[in-house]
């Protein structure tokens, strides 16, 4: 056979240029298998190469099985080839798609660029131009400087020792919780999942709020919960609601986000908080307690966690370092009973033998240093001036005419405003100004086997966080949303 024509281009390698044409042409059939090739002397004189360069593309041929060397003879195509088609397949009909057969359906969750928009009131972002880079950086050099051979090898899978303690100190500190162990997670997300997996058979019933956390409910659809919305108020979740769900179905777990109830920001006061675990209690159900930015809390100290006070061994906590530091440092952890515990960091490692040391290393000397703790005293001043500015704003618009309502939320990063009006419509017209929030129905489940969103669909409500942005920013973009109705 004559050497096959290549026309060189610059930026790849000679010889791998060869090796494609070569195996390209045996895949599409014109080398049919036993074809011998041209010696090297030939091809390296045809090309105007190097023999090594040659020889090099030859023996990768070979080692991917496209190509036979025999002793003396040179190089032939392969009898039998890594992927069949040659002739006898490329003569064959297109083969169709395979149809694929999941185990449980799960919805894609589309992802919005926010780097799109001019004004951003995203409602759990923190202000990451504020994160303390330099000092942070330092901690992550100190990590690179201390780790050992335990620390990286597949071994802490629930996380690093270092890591733990320092948390453990952090929230008997801060939020009253006692505990001696933890798993740390990717995220508090994979806490949900595991969550979820751990305790979710196919038809088990959850308790949710009937507005709450989209992937909250995800984790628990996809491990086939059927989901049972639990009636809000201006408090919160109705106990007299949750006791008749209780009564009617077998409901196997409660999600709950007490502090900061999200979207709508109610802090679950601590009579509710006692009857809610006293049901539970009574009923058998484990109370998952998403306490997801515990740290920002304006009025007053924090309320302890509901998990602080659990006799009965029946919360599972839930938080992580997102709101703190940025969603891309993917920490978050996990507090339970230890057989619980036990039970979740066997799953943990079939889904993940070991976490990201580096960033647990560093976050853990950050937090020995005293950085932590003085980041999250900065990020609370500057996060309730906003806050305040906020409030003042929201406040400005009504002494204006407009016809607006809210409360004045205990903390958190976000505002519940009532706008009176279609606000899906209003969204769309602030998207088109460059300004992003989240609206009511965003926060709706719609499969629930008993769901409390309004029949007419009409949904009034949006949500505006304000720790992302100055407050100058977030003034101007306030006025763009109702710029149209002033």
């Amino acid at each position: 056979m004559q050497p096959l024509e290549i026309s060189f281009r610059t930026g790849k390698a000679k010889y791998l240029q060869i090796v494609d044409t070569y195996r390209s042409a045996i895949q599409t059939g014109s080398l049919l298998p036993n074809t011998n090739l041209p010696s090297v002397r030939i091809l390296s004189h045809f090309y105007n190469v190097n023999r090594h360069t040659v020889m090099t593309a030859l023996q990768n041929l070979v080692a991917e099985g496209w190509l036979t060397a025999i002793q003396r003879s040179g190089y032939v195509v392969s009898k039998h080839l890594p992927i069949e088609s040659s002739e006898r397949y490329s003569k064959q009909v297109m083969l169709q798609p395979l149809e694929y057969d999941f185990a449980t359906p799960v919805k894609e969750i589309g992802e919005i660029d926010l780097s799109i928009f001019s004004y951003i009131f995203a409602g759990g972002l923190p202000d990451l131009s504020a994160f303390p880079k330099q000092r942070f950086k330092q901690s992550l050099s100190m990590a690179a400087r201390q780790f050992n051979a335990h620390d990286m090898h597949y071994s802490d899978s629930a996380g690093l020792p270092t890591l733990k303690h320092q948390i453990l100190r952090y929230l008997g500190q801060a939020r009253a919780l006692s505990a001696d162990d933890l798993l740390i997670c990717n995220g508090s997300q994979e806490a949900l999942y595991l969550v979820a997996k751990a305790f979710i058979n196919q038809g088990d019933f959850v308790a949710i709020e009937t507005l709450g956390y989209p992937p909250a409910r995800q984790a628990f659809e996809s491990c086939g919960a059927a989901l049972v919305d639990i009636a809000q108020d201006e408090q919160g979740i109705c106990v007299d609601d949750l006791e008749t769900q209780l009564k009617l179905r077998k409901i196997k777990l409660l999600y709950l986000t007490p502090l900061h109830q999200y979207p709508t920001t109610v802090t679950l006061p601590i009579a509710r908080r006692l009857e809610i675990y006293q049901l539970c209690y009574q009923y058998g159900v484990l109370i998952i307690e998403d306490d997801y930015d515990h740290e920002f809390h304006y009025q007053c100290r924090p309320l302890q966690p509901m998990a602080a006070d659990d006799p009965a061994g029946i919360v599972i906590y839930i938080s992580t370092f997102s709101k703190i530091m940025c969603a891309g440092a993917r920490l978050g952890y996990l507090h339970a009973t230890k057989p619980v515990l036990a039970h979740l960091k066997g799953l943990k490692k079939l889904i993940n033998h070991k976490n990201d040391a580096f960033t647990q290393l560093a976050v853990a000397h950050w937090m020995e240093t005293g950085e932590f703790e003085r980041h999250l005293k900065r990020m609370t001043k500057s996060y309730k001036a906003r806050w305040q500015a906020m409030n003042s704003t929201l406040n400005a618009l009504k002494a204006q005419g407009l016809n607006l309502s809210f409360t004045k939320p205990d903390g958190g990063m976000a505002f519940w405003l009532n706008c009176h009006q279609d606000v899906v419509a209003l969204k769309l017209s602030a998207r088109e100004k460059g300004i992003y929030f989240q609206s009511e129905e965003e926060f709706y489940h719609p499969n629930s086997v008993r769901s409390l969103k309004p029949n007419d669909g009409e949904v009034s409500h949006i949500r505006l966080g304000f720790a992302s942005q100055t407050v100058e920013q977030a003034e101007v973009g306030i006025y763009k949303i109702f710029s149209e109705q002033l």
